[in-house]
């Protein structure tokens, strides 16, 4: 107790940003740092705009051209130290400016070499140069976006008095099973003739853990376990697989948010669950002026962002079941005149719903979000929960426009007989070291329970509009492509 005492008694702050500085009221003696943004120069009076990261507008700096030394080496990209006195601007496109004492320049920045440039740079030239590309305008507000809907999820969860957890990212197992996984071994061995699914017998002495590991493709199955204990859990982590996929969607680096519930026992709880908190992300997750920023170059901006308000609104979000889904897309497939099928998959039941379909259930039929439930258990992963017809499982995909599949959930199989004939169904060793800790967790002191996978890379995109997810994390990684 004492210690949260001093804590929260201490005086000792951080120099303010350019936000917080803006946000301010009254005129201020203050001392800020950044990067120059624009230099314009004009008869008396040079104007720098200036930028932290802070916020998406910058400060103006306002320099007399009589004292020369101050506009020595003021350049696009350069970094600098300025102290002034902040007033309220005299023109237009800003409330405040900095009337500069002096301005000390850090870090130069050599104009003719530096590679962004204030013309427009293409999204292939910024991915070649990752490292710089977090300075533009909207790279930056991307980064930002995904700092405020961690904040706003962290506090959903935390509301509903959930347990942020760290699941490891170093594996033994594949939790969706479909082999899509990077394999770890120490840098110093090179692999020689191991098989990717060898039994622990076989596998060379080389292995650092004494057989095969794994960079995760998700913590599902570590947070099932952890929610046996905590009941509710969550966490936000990067998961890998190394799908060769090179749609505007995948990555072999992204992040997921991922909960697990115990003591539910209906699909609809963790549908009700996900549209909440996801409607506090699109509410709370992003300002006017990020807005304006992300908008420039995305077509059709206004449409899309009269989809997420209506998203956002009080309105339930709808549910189909999948062979509901499959039969509206049956209509479609057949339908001639004007409105005829353009799907290049046809759909049918007992086949996985593809990108096209996925779209059109979203931004076609239902125009909105969308749960499609109860998929056939062919489709879907062992440890999700049989329904009563013996066919299809307990779960849902969250379906969303522009994006297609954002989340994706289903109640956990608790019942350990159930479970354990699933997966010796599908060749899985039930007895092995891999699952059996998995098939403990029903040995002893089984419970209902229920969580879900969510895509941050596909939120951030449906929120920002940007299309594609290899700009919606800061450093992107596709098959054949990792810079830096």
């Amino acid at each position: 107790m004492l210690l949260r005492r001093l804590a929260s008694t201490s005086a000792w702050t951080l120099p303010p940003t350019i936000r917080q500085v803006l946000s301010s009221s009254g005129t201020d003696q203050v001392q800020l740092c950044g990067w120059i943004k624009s230099v314009r120069r004009q008869k008396n009076v040079t104007f720098a705009v200036i930028s932290d990261g802070s916020c998406p507008t910058g400060l103006q700096a306002v320099l007399s051209n009589t004292v020369s030394s101050q506009l020595k080496g003021l350049t696009n990209g350069a970094s600098v130290r300025v102290s002034g006195l902040l007033v309220n601007s005299r023109g237009t496109g800003q409330a405040k400016e900095l009337q500069v004492d002096s301005i000390d320049v850090l870090g130069e920045c050599d104009p003719e070499t530096y590679p962004i440039q204030k013309q427009t740079l293409s999204v292939d030239y910024l991915r070649d140069h990752a490292h710089l590309r977090a300075r533009t305008d909207t790279n930056a507000s991307i980064l930002r976006l995904r700092d405020s809907l961690t904040k706003v999820l962290q506090q959903f969860y935390e509301r509903h008095d959930f347990c942020y957890v760290h699941t490891p990212i170093l594996t033994s197992s594949d939790c969706e099973g479909a082999g899509e996984t990077f394999r770890v071994m120490p840098s110093s061995i090179v692999p020689s003739h191991a098989p990717v699914n060898s039994d622990s017998s076989d596998v060379p002495s080389s292995e650092f853990f004494s057989k095969p590991a794994y960079l995760t493709v998700s913590s599902q199955l570590h947070l099932e376990a952890l929610a046996s204990s905590l009941s509710r859990v969550y966490t936000l982590s990067p998961c890998f697989r190394a799908e060769r996929s090179q749609t505007n969607r995948h990555l072999a680096e992204f992040w997921m948010l991922e909960a697990e519930w115990t003591w539910t026992r209906e699909v609809n709880d963790l549908c009700q669950l996900v549209e909440a908190c996801l409607k506090d992300a699109l509410i709370l997750g992003i300002d006017e002026e990020e807005r304006r920023v992300l908008a420039k170059g995305v077509p059709d901006y206004e449409q899309r962002l009269r989809c997420l308000e209506d998203a956002a609104s009080s309105k339930p979000w709808a549910r189909l079941t999948y062979t509901e889904a499959i039969s509206e897309l049956e209509k479609y497939a057949t339908s001639t005149g004007p409105k005829a099928s353009t799907f290049e998959f046809q759909p049918v039941w007992g086949r996985a719903l593809q990108s096209e379909h996925e779209r059109w259930l979203s931004e076609v039929l239902v125009k909105g979000p969308v749960f499609v439930t109860d998929y056939p258990s062919s489709l879907k992963p062992f440890y999700m929960r049989m329904n009563d017809d013996g066919r299809s499982v307990a779960c849902f995909d969250l379906l969303v426009p522009y994006v297609g599949e954002l989340v994706g959930g289903s109640l956990r199989e608790e019942r350990f007989d159930a479970l354990r004939s699933r997966m010796s169904a599908l060749g899985m060793d039930t007895e092995g070291e891999e699952y059996r800790w998995y098939l403990d967790l029903r040995r002893f002191g089984s419970v209902p329970h229920g969580g879900f996978g969510l895509g941050f890379e596909r939120l951030v995109s449906w929120v920002s509009g940007v299309e594609n997810v290899r700009e919606c994390i800061a450093m992107p990684r596709w098959a054949r492509r990792m810079l830096l």
